[in-house]
């Protein structure tokens, strides 16, 4: 029987499900990680916690530690630099995908702002119709409201 994590799923999905899971925890070999309930390889977290530790309180090479803890030396320095930048919560991989409005430059945010008249509703339904005319960028009349409530503040 699997066992419960927060009471309501098992621990390897919470951290499916938060994409916190270690795909290579067969790669781990500090022996810490085998047979304990505390240290979970399949953690990635915990893992990548534990090398930095490792590295800095152990005084283990880099090399070695991110050999025994089964990640290339660049997967070392960038965690060191996000767990400097953000502590523990760096270590949480980001989530996949556009950070933002991508087909939105420069040039397309003039346009749609040079169309706004003050104290008009935005018609994103009609700015949507006449960028893709006259840009050729297809965008979403949603992803226009979003961004010209965002730079109208």
């Amino acid at each position: 029987m699997p066992v419960k994590y927060g009471g309501k799923r098992s621990k390897m999905n919470a951290l499916i499900d938060e994409g916190t899971f270690n795909p290579n925890s067969e790669k781990v070999r500090d022996p810490k990680f085998r047979g304990s309930e505390f240290f979970d390889p399949h953690d990635a977290v915990q893992v990548k916690y534990e090398m930095l530790r490792r590295v800095s309180i152990d005084n283990v090479s880099v090399t070695d530690a991110s050999d025994e803890y089964g990640v290339s030396r660049p997967t070392y320095y960038q965690a060191k630099a996000n767990f400097d930048t953000s502590g523990v919560a760096g270590l949480v991989p980001a989530k996949p995908g556009p950070r933002g409005p991508h087909k939105i430059d420069d040039k397309v945010l003039a346009f749609l702002q040079a169309r706004l008249v003050p104290g008009e509703p935005i018609r994103a339904r009609e700015l949507a119709r006449l960028v893709c005319n006259e840009l050729d960028v297809a965008l979403h009349p949603r992803t226009i409201e979003r961004l010209l409530k965002k730079t109208i503040r």
